[in-house]
């Protein structure tokens, strides 16, 4: 397998501790999207949607975060980051897509650029907007792990695809001074997946492309 990603994104993340929690080897290939790697005729000519992650695989490209965590859970079954029954499902997916659908695309980078290159708003102004709806995504998100019986994590006892997202959402939170107070469960179930090594070996910081 190769994985076309970048150390900062936090959906090539999610895919990243999805590989780790299941013991997969790949290819560590870096596409620099700050400095516009992705639109280049050869990743273009890979990517149809010129984003990052892309995994290569049995012949195969395989795009969008969500759907290469899930083709890699039915692929590779164990461990499972979805629950066997159909509500726990529908209910790790629900706080997946809360982040992956619902605080990540108005705060992604192309988002953040447009504000600043075309619409010509203030670093901090920017910075305020990423505070302000991440941090009412995080609430939302609070309110439905409350809804939830005690877990380790979001859901249940092992990591899910829930965690996947979450991890890299609360990196990003940090890096932009997101107040976290107030969200006891989500930051608990944070700090437990992050004492697992799979998501230590897939923090930014142990990417061959990070930079600090």
């Amino acid at each position: 397998m190769k994985l076309h990603n970048y150390f900062r994104s936090s959906a090539s993340f999610r895919v990243r501790i999805a590989l780790a929690l299941k013991g997969l080897s790949y290819e560590y290939i870096p596409v620099h999207i700050a400095r516009g790697d992705h639109k280049k005729e050869a990743y273009a000519a890979l990517a149809a949607d010129t984003l990052v992650p892309l995994l290569e695989v049995d012949g195969e490209k395989l795009s969008q975060s969500m759907a290469i965590i899930e083709y890699l859970d039915e692929k590779h079954p164990t461990p499972a980051l979805l629950p066997a029954d159909p509500v726990g499902r529908a209910k790790v997916r629900a706080l997946a897509q809360s982040i992956a659908c619902e605080i990540h695309p108005i705060n992604n980078l192309r988002v953040l650029k447009y504000l600043v290159r075309e619409l010509k708003v203030e670093e901090e102004a920017k910075n305020t907007w990423y505070r302000h709806w991440c941090r009412e995504g995080l609430e939302a998100f609070e309110r439905q792990l409350n809804q939830l019986p005690a877990s380790t994590y979001c859901y249940g006892n092992t990591p899910t695809m829930a965690d996947c997202c979450l991890v890299p959402q609360i990196f990003n939170a940090q890096r932009f001074n997101v107040n976290l107070d107030g969200l006891p469960r989500t930051m608990a179930a944070f700090d437990a997946a992050m004492a697992l090594p799979a998501f230590q070996a897939a923090q930014p910081s142990a990417c061959p492309d990070f930079e600090a």
